[in-house]
């Protein structure tokens, strides 16, 4: 088939674990935004939906440190934090082992992509599977890209990550989806946590939306990490998504809510 639907959304664990904490026109347009992107979703069909996000050190760490990875389990179990603290019930999340494997075999042939039959997911995926998948129904093959332990995985190859998607997308015959998931400025458990810096996500997400590949590929760790903090490096899966999907973007909500830690975002993109 092909690539059926592509989003993005924010998935801070604030966004529920704090949930009534912050103010409430702004809880309310956002969490009515993430319903919104569930219906988009829901009506596009899809048979499995690839989660491309930004892992929390809770599978990979520095000992082995795969550029990407996508689950090829049966089964996939989260969330891996304590479930009290994110509010979102452990649960086991349906996976697709053989068009998983179908997947990887052609994205293997441009991208090197480690793969994974064990797979714990933390509040990267879970947020987003929270108000996308309520109902635990969805198929899902998660995907990572290094945003976390430097080297951290170059633009340009989250870039190709996604051209990659793309292509092994259109060569199954399975209706696939892709949501990616991450944050934009934020500043995560340092001082600084709370901080947005709203005009720098403006910026990425009118590139982003404009499908603006050279603007997109033209920023650099060492001023991300000044202006957007180290949450920032997770524009790495906005950039997937982008590649991926090939048309432009269309923001619905867009808001810094610093007790939840980050710009919450919603998006889709236009499947070219």
């Amino acid at each position: 088939m092909s690539l059926v639907f592509a989003g993005v959304c924010s998935h801070a664990p604030g966004i529920t674990g704090r949930e009534e904490r912050a103010p409430k026109d702004l809880h309310d347009g956002f969490y009515a935004a993430l319903d919104g992107l569930r219906q988009a979703l829901d009506a596009a069909r899809p048979d499995a939906v690839i989660v491309v996000a930004a892992e929390h050190f809770a599978n990979f760490f520095m000992n082995n440190m795969p550029a990407f990875a996508v689950g090829m389990a049966e089964t996939y179990v989260g969330p891996i934090e304590d479930p009290a603290w994110l509010r979102i019930p452990r649960r086991e999340v349906k996976g697709a082992p053989d068009l998983s494997k179908r997947l990887v075999e052609e994205m293997m042939q441009t991208v090197d992509v480690a793969y994974c039959e064990e797979w714990q997911f933390d509040h990267g995926i879970m947020v987003p599977l929270h108000f996308l998948d309520p109902d635990n129904q969805r198929v899902i093959i998660p995907a990572n890209i290094n945003c976390q332990g430097p080297p951290l995985t170059p633009l340009h190859r989250a870039w190709a990550f996604g051209e990659a998607i793309r292509r092994a997308a259109d060569k199954v015959p399975e209706r696939i989806a892709l949501v990616a998931t991450g944050g934009i400025s934020h500043w995560p458990a340092t001082p600084d946590s709370g901080r947005i810096n709203e005009a720098w996500d403006r910026q990425f997400l009118t590139h982003w939306a404009a499908q603006d590949r050279e603007a997109m590929l033209s920023y650099t760790d060492a001023q991300t990490y000044v202006d957007a903090g180290q949450g920032g490096f997770e524009i790495r899966t906005f950039i997937a998504a982008a590649a991926a999907a090939r048309g432009s973007g269309t923001l619905h909500y867009y808001a810094p809510i610093p007790i939840w830690a980050v710009g919450c975002t919603v998006a889709t993109l236009e499947i070219a």
